[in-house]
């Protein structure tokens, strides 16, 4: 059985900690690419929690 590792989520408005495609935890998603430092951005002007699905 797979291990699931633990799931990283930021906030709009926080620093990307891990350079990745992150998309959003609702029921509509979008995917994005963001570097590490960078501000996580919001969706249509609204503040969303952002999931880390790919590291790179």
């Amino acid at each position: 059985m797979k291990s699931e590792q633990q799931k990283i989520t930021i906030l709009t408005g926080k620093k990307c900690t891990v350079s990745g495609e992150w998309e959003i935890e609702d029921r509509v998603t979008t995917t994005i690419y963001v570097s590490k430092g960078e501000l996580m951005p919001s969706y249509c002007g609204v503040n969303v929690k952002w999931v880390l699905v790919t590291k790179g």
